[in-house]
């Protein structure tokens, strides 16, 4: 968005108050180039100023730190270290006065698509962007790496994007692309930048060939440190030369840093240099704001609304700053970034030596894990103390500690000891004219004193906490406790001292388990929560204070000496993870062009910032920006919309709503029932339901406007889960059933008959772009164009032209290309775009909107959550005799396309098992949730979860391994399936003896027996899961495609079709299919973007049919160009190029430009008479996955991951694998690690709580396999596959595979509660038995929650009568 640009008026302060003169112009570089500000919005963030300024390469992910789309490097002088520094920071955060006397870098100012930096070179041919939304925050974040350390090792690289996500490559190619630039190796030998090593494909690393010395990247001569560093450049990539960075401006080394004050009547900035003039400023304005690094007053800003009229930045106040290192206690200036504060933890543990510093080895240990790196290079201990949040990870430290802190005001100084800080939630007893100015940190004893601290959260990296602690203990030398400080976050509205459990403790010998007992029993009563304590999960929080105090206890005897549960002391460590792909797998099939490993076609433009996404659009003239007035009820009849307030805010034009459509019909969308609206009538469904649309001259008067609209509600009843809606019989009007052989004889015949129940939650699509939109309004007969983040341009086409009631004639959408879609933007899309282009109709001006992340959340619609009751027959030698299956899924408020995801799911709850009696029926839970939508594997996975799962249960019935009863049961080659499609070109057997083969499975499962018998704290599970997946639209009408193909007179070929790139390379493969096809190079073909009026009635970008069907109708254009190019090849013989081929057609006139078309044959399925051919093949893999749990805490890490998948002969190898591993690891967050939440009370009832990143965890960088191999099936036929190049859709089946992870999770459950005597019955079906019913996601809570040692059995906490939790589980 474009900044609103106000003439600055410095604040001014009552005579003879503020005695500093103020200076109010922002002086900067901003890549390399000088930059001076004296008009500034006291409003804009970095981030909003780089994007009005045209710097569109940074963008905006998320508004709240969470994702690192928007980093951008700030080069400065460190007064803590005395050095130059380049930190990586959000910029979505920053407030624009923090970068006065900065050098700020952009991803557009380090290299270009011409000239790359060697960072955006190697991740662009790594194949480390997709949809390339994320990239430029990720080669941001490796960039401020190299610049501060131009030899990081492997670690330093592992850890340098733990402030980044990203949801389409599965992290892999940007590690691999990363670690070209490590230059060290660690104790195991060669690292996997060597681009000598096997592993990279090389001939092997000077240390793998078993040459002396050391790696030759190592930087040493027989071992010696004494030669300048050896950079290995790997072949083909631009070398780093690290002397060639933009230096740092040796203007800014003289920079004189000036007391600023700028604003208007809104908000004003001042920005002190030193601790004099802060205290000056806080006198006069006791109530402001002070703001070191923006983490949480910019989160507070955006989406609390809170108004902060008066903000003074403290970060450039060098007395805050410094540390010194006393003889009894360390002090840190308030300030002092957290990134510094690791240093000096490093500092101080080398002054005072590991006995006196072990505070000091706490407080690095936890800021490891302390969000990410942009948030440590800005965020400070007092920022995080003055916050007050229960869940800090720093706060239980410094309490425990027994720190001081030393607050100034104008007058005094104040000594406030961390025992009485905390004066309730977010209270504190700081005095309002106070600044926090440092921190006294005690060291702690040479002998007898221990300290310890320890975080859980959902997510290793970059996460807030579930529950912290820290942990001191002094005893006399007699082994007595003297004084105990055991002080814990998360456990309290406060950060909180274990009261009862330190007084239980002083007196008593530590080292007798009375003493532990003893303590244990005060924790629980320190800490006696209730069912629905506020935050939930009240067992888990509780398991986790005991097992953090068992953990230190044991430690501590450690430490000692005594006898001790050693196992319980360490914590789970991830090692370097590494992988491999079989860069062989299309060898044999290798055309010039076709089954090359070729980049994404976009990638240069990714990595440089250069390629263009829907809200990268210059603004246009006379442009308003909309944003959505959303319900905040999940379910009440609305009394009255007040948006007069609205229309009295300066900027705010106009309001839309239902009363703007041509007529009520026009309100009405989603096919084929046409039940939804695109705003409510007279009643809201759903938390988030759109009842009107503010338009203003920019975004954030739009949002303002958005929130002074009043509406009167009248609350009704509300349904949120699948049981609630079966309870109530609340469906929608929907049934579809399977049925094959005759199940009911079939049990009848079964020597057993099992039961149980498949449950798991949903998925939030987490692209990183939100939906976007840009509507531009034509001056004749309502002709409109439209530009949309969308994967339905045809869609969006007719809806628009229904609300704006013209013909789909006058409306043109275009996609250029999508930051992710997943399938969140087939349908939701539609919903902003068609509101857009009503309002650009209404005011005949452009509209634009990109929603925030908080309002895509929880208007888009996510997974469906599913519900299956099954029932089983089975014979005791394994073989499976029927099945009877009720399917329910949580379709939420309206239809969208909830039928089709149930009826995918349907056809798949057969997994890959030949079962000949079948009986499966399916229902939509109507629900007031958002409407739930296609997601990539669209019921697939859901329908194969249940099949998993009920094999995994049968399995422990029947007391057989469940690898064994998958392979009894797997069909056959052309056996049917319960739908009736006979299973051709089947590889599953084949790959899953291949898997077990490559991946050593049963010597590692004899491993894991040993590992589980030997350890009671840490467990093994390993798993082997098969897929198949159908792939075609089930809707027949969808299975068809357009392409246009013009040859232009020199040569050149501009293709269109009607598919959409959102980061799954189909534009590659579709210009790889055009080169080959027409024999020219890849160079030579361009497709410009996808668009309405190049290809009509294009069906919706989805279903992993893409690439069949759009390759084939490219494949057809070319074949009739070819045909009519054949006489002049034959004239000009095989040397001529298409440019001599194309000029003599011409000159004859011939027609160079070609229509295709394709539609799949064979398929067309019959519901009800279960006849037809429902997909047109099936894509098939097999992952086998090893896990290692902590029980202590829940915690887990994915050991290994070996998968394969059957793509047929590949399009493009490199493409493939990027779609296998993005999909493994975004079904391995779905399976364990992603849970949306909706809060059951207060005034936010019925709402979604997970609504962001801090809340709503995916996978990041250091959640992926430690080892990952990944190959493709080579060397079989295909005999029945007719497809294009004989490929297989690839976008959608590999996610399933993530599930390996969970079911190897639950097998290392399964031992850890064989451990205690809790198993399955064998033979019987015992409802009340200890067989492992697992939910997805398996989040550490549900994993520690399913272990039933004593610590978690004493830790639970059961329901009054009418309790419920806190937070509703969807």
């Amino acid at each position: 968005m474009t900044p609103s640009i106000v003439p600055t008026a410095p604040p001014k302060a009552p005579a003879g108050t503020l005695t500093t003169a103020f200076d109010d112009t922002l002086r900067f570089y901003l890549n390399g180039t000088r930059v001076v500000l004296d008009e500034i919005d006291p409003e804009v963030t970095l981030l909003e100023y780089l994007r009005g300024i045209g710097l569109t390469g940074t963008k905006l992910g998320c508004g709240e730190g969470g994702c690192g789309a928007c980093t951008v490097v700030v080069s400065q002088y460190n007064p803590t270290t005395k050095r130059i520094y380049h930190a990586s920071v959000n910029a979505c955060l920053a407030p624009l006065v923090s970068v006065d006397g900065k050098h700020v870098i952009t991803v557009e100012g380090i290299g270009n698509v011409k000239r790359p930096h060697p960072a955006q070179e190697r991740v662009a041919k790594s194949n480390g962007s997709q949809c390339g939304f994320c990239t430029p925050g990720i080669v941001m974040s490796l960039y401020a790496l190299l610049r501060n350390n131009d030899a990081p090792t492997e670690h330093d690289i592992e850890e340098a994007f733990d402030g980044n996500l990203c949801r389409c490559t599965g992290y892999r190619p940007i590690l691999d692309a990363a670690q070209t630039f490590s230059v060290r190796k660690d104790a195991r030998g060669p690292i996997s930048g060597c681009g000598n090593a096997k592993a990279n494909g090389g001939s092997g690393c000077c240390m793998e060939n078993g040459g002396g010395g050391g790696c030759c990247k190592d930087g040493k001569v027989d071992g010696v440190d004494d030669q300048p560093i050896k950079r290995f450049t790997p072949p083909g990539f631009i070398e780093y030369k690290p002397d060639t960075e933009l230096i740092f401006p040796p203007a800014l080394k003289k920079h004189e840093f000036r007391p600023l004050a700028f604003g208007n009547k809104r908000k004003k900035w001042f920005r002190p240099v030193t601790l004099d003039q802060l205290l000056e400023i806080k006198s006069e304005y006791p109530t402001a704001k002070i703001i070191g690094g923006s983490t949480e007053t910019q989160i507070e800003i955006k989406f609390k609304a809170q108004q902060y009229p008066v903000s003074v930045y403290v970060g450039d106040i060098p007395e805050l700053r410094q540390f010194s290192l006393n003889e009894d206690h360390l002090e840190i200036g308030g300030n002092i970034t957290l990134t510094d504060l690791e240093g000096v933890c490093q500092e101080a543990l080398k002054h005072y030596g590991e006995a006196r510093g072990q505070i000091f080895s706490a407080i690095y240990k936890q800021l490891k894990y302390f969000a990410g790196r942009q948030i440590r290079n800005v965020g400070t201990p007092a920022g995080n103390l003055v916050t007050a949040s229960p869940i800090s990870d720093l706060n239980p430290v410094f309490m425990a500690a027994d720190a001081v802190l030393v607050a100034k005001t104008l007058g005094k100084d104040l000594e406030i000891p961390m025992a009485d800080f905390f004066r309730g939630y977010r209270r504190t007893a700081l005095p309002a004219e106070a600044v926090l100015a440092s921190i006294r940190i005690p060291v702690t004893q040479e002998k007898n004193e221990f300290f310890r601290a320890y975080k859980q959260a959902k997510r290793k990296d970059d996460d807030i906490a579930i529950v912290t602690a820290a942990l001191k203990l002094r005893l006399s030398d007699d082994g007595v406790v003297e004084a105990a400080n055991l002080v814990y976050g998360g456990m309290a509205p406060t950060t909180v001292a274990a009261k009862q459990t330190n007084a239980y403790l002083v007196g008593r010998k530590f080292a007798e388990l009375e003493t532990l007992e003893g303590s244990m029993n005060a924790l629980g009563q320190d800490f006696d929560l209730n069912f629905s304590v506020p935050g939930g999960m009240a067992s888990y929080r509780k398991s986790l204070a005991l097992g953090f105090f068992y953990r230190f206890y044991h430690e501590v005897m450690q430490t000692l000496g005594e006898k001790s549960d050693e196992e319980a002391v360490a914590e789970l460590e991830r090692e370097i993870s590494t992988g491999k792909e079989d860069k062989e797998a299309a060898a044999a099939y290798m055309q010039e062009t076709l089954g090359k490993s070729n980049p994404h076609v976009a990638a240069l433009k990714q990595v440089t910032g250069e390629a263009q996404y829907t809200d990268d659009i210059p603004p246009l003239k006379n442009e308003l920006y909309g944003c959505l007035v959303l319900s905040t009820k999940a379910h009440a009849k609305i009394k009255s919309v007040d948006f007069a307030p609205a229309l009295d805010i300066p900027g705010v034009v106009d309001y839309v709503d239902k009363n703007d459509m041509p007529s009520a019909r026009a309100n009405r969308w989603g096919a084929p029932h046409f039940e939804e609206t695109f705003f409510a009538e007279d009643e809201v469904h759903t938390a988030g339901q759109p009842i009107g649309l503010i338009l203003a001259t920019s975004a954030a008067r739009a949002a303002e406007g958005a929130r002074a609209v009043k509406i009167e509600y009248e609350e009704l009843p509300a349904i949120f889960t699948i049981e609630e809606a079966i309870e109530k019989e609340s469906f929608f009007d929907f049934f579809r059933e399977i049925k094959k052989g005759n199940p009911e004889e079939a049990f009848k015949n079964s020597d057993y008959v099992f039961t149980g129940t498949a449950r798991m939650g949903g998925q939030e699509h987490f692209y990183l772009e939100t939906h976007a939109s840009l509507v531009i309004p034509k001056p004749e007969d309502g002709e409109m164009e439209i530009w949309s983040s969308t994967q339905n341009p045809n869609e969006a086409q007719a809806y628009a032209a229904q609300v704006c009631n013209v013909q789909s004639n006058k409306i043109v959408v275009k996609v250029k290309r999508m930051g992710g879609g997943f399938g969140g933007k087939e349908t939701r899309s539609i919903q902003l775009s068609t509101i857009l282009a009503l309002a650009a109709k209404k005011t005949r001006r452009p509209v634009r909107c990109m929603l925030t992340r908080e309002e895509d959340m929880v208007t888009s619609g996510q997974r469906h959550p599913f519900l299956g009751r099954w029932k089983v027959g089975v014979n005791k030698d394994g073989k499976i005799q029927a099945l009877d299956l009720d399917i329910f899924n949580n379709g939420g408020w309206s239809w969208d396309l909830s039928a089709a995801v149930c009826e995918r799911s349907m056809t798949h709850s057969d997994g890959c098992y030949m079962i000949p009696n079948v009986h499966v029926r399916g229902r939509i839970c109507k629900t007031n949730t958002m409407s739930n939508t296609a997601f990539r594997g669209f019921g697939g996975p859901q329908g194969m979860f249940i099949a998993e799962s009920y094999m995994s249960e049968v399995a422990d019935r029947l007391g057989m391994p469940v690898e064994r009863l998958r392979e009894i049961n797997f069909y056959k080659p052309n056996e049917l399936t319960h739908f009736n499609q006979p299973v051709t070109d089947w590889h599953v057997p084949l790959m899953y003896q291949q898997v077990q083969d490559e991946a050593e499975y049963a010597k590692r499962r004899e491993a894991i027996t040993k590992f589980n018998a030997e350890h009671k704290w840490r467990k093994r599970g390993l798993a082997l899961i098969p897929t198949k997946f159908g792939i075609s639209f089930t809707a027949l009408w969808l299975n068809q495609a357009g392409a246009l193909v013009h040859i232009y007179h020199d040569g050149s070929v501009l293709v269109a079709h009607g598919g959409t790139e959102m980061g799954q390379g189909l534009h590659t493969k579709m210009t790889m299919i055009a080169a080959q096809a027409l024999n020219i190079p890849m160079e030579d073909v361009y497709i410009s973007e996808t668009a309405t009026n190049t290809v009509a009635n294009a069906s919706a970008t989805a279903a992993s049919a893409s690439s069949d069907l759009n390759g084939y109708a490219i494949h057809n254009a070319c074949a009739q160009l070819n045909e009519r190019l054949a006489p002049y090849r034959a004239k000009l013989g095989p040397s001529a190029t298409l440019k001599d081929l194309a000029h003599a057609a011409y000159l004859d006139r011939v027609n160079l430009s070609a229509q295709g078309f394709y539609k799949t044959p064979e398929i067309g399925y019959t519901w009800g008479a279960n006849t037809g051919k429902m997909y047109f093949y099936f894509t098939q893999g097999v992952t086998a996955a090893e896990v290692e749990v902590d029980t202590l805490t829940g915690s887990w890490t994915c050991t290994r991951a070996d998968v394969k998948m059957d793509v047929g002969r590949s399009i493009n190898p490199a493409i493939d694998y990027g779609q296998i591993q993005g999909a493994f690891v975004q079904g391995m967050g779905l399976f364990t690690m992603e849970e949306s939440l909706w809060l059951r009370t207060g005034p936010m009832r019925g709402n979604l709580f997970t609504r962001g990143p801090g809340a709503y965890k995916i996978p990041s960088f250091r959640d992926i396999p430690q080892v990952w191999n990944v190959s493709l099936l080579k060397d079989v036929e295909w005999k029945d596959l007719r497809t294009i190049q004989r490929s297989r859709g690839v976008g959608e089946p590999p996610l399933f595979m993530g599930s390996a992870v969970f079911f190897a999770i639950r097998d290392a459950l399964k031992a850890a509660r064989k451990d205690y005597g809790v198993e399955a019955t064998i033979g019987v079906d015992d409802p009340t038995d200890g067989l492992l019913r697992l939910q997805s996601p398996a989040t550490p809570e549900r994993i520690r929650l399913a272990c039933v040692d004593p610590i978690m059995e004493r830790a639970r906490v059961k329901p009054k009568e009418g309790e419920e939790s806190f937070f509703i589980a969807i």
